[in-house]
């Protein structure tokens, strides 16, 4: 694995892992990479140095939040996308997800609730499924939860 240091064409600037840097050339040709912030396609290796930290107490808590804080807005962003492209069926997602796996209904794509065993059962079937990101927290309180 390696980790790059991305910017996009807007200037944003972010984390990457990748197989190999071939990897991440294929999916930069592919437009297959995404700014976490604005979603732009334009994704760029940044100029990187080797880090070089002693002690790194302050330093390390620093990459944390800076982790914490591009994850968050890349839940909010694909929660955001869903609630606005998706149709919601709440309680009834796994009869719609099996409904539209199977063909009985119109394919389309929804968001709703489902139990973990309802989860267990639809992937168990084939259905393709996925957890939705949380409602965001307001900071005070996420940072009390994550620590």
């Amino acid at each position: 694995m390696i980790k790059y240091q991305l910017k996009c064409g807007s200037g944003c600037s972010f984390e990457g892992w990748f197989r190999s840097s071939e990897d991440f050339d294929s999916q930069a040709a592919k437009g297959a990479l995404e700014c976490p912030f604005c979603a732009s396609t334009q994704i760029g290796r940044a100029i990187m140095a080797p880090a070089v930290v002693a002690g790194g107490g302050a330093r390390r808590n620093e990459r944390l939040e800076v982790m914490r804080e591009t994850m968050a807005a890349a839940a909010r962003r694909a929660r955001d996308y869903v609630e606005k492209n998706f149709d919601y069926v709440g309680e009834k997602f796994p009869e719609e997800a099996r409904k539209i796996h199977y063909g009985e209904t119109r394919e389309r794509s929804i968001y709703g609730e489902a139990t973990g065993k309802e989860v267990k059962d639809l992937v168990d079937e084939g259905v393709s499924v996925a957890p939705m990101p949380a409602p965001a927290i307001p900071g005070d309180v996420a940072k009390k939860k994550l620590n």
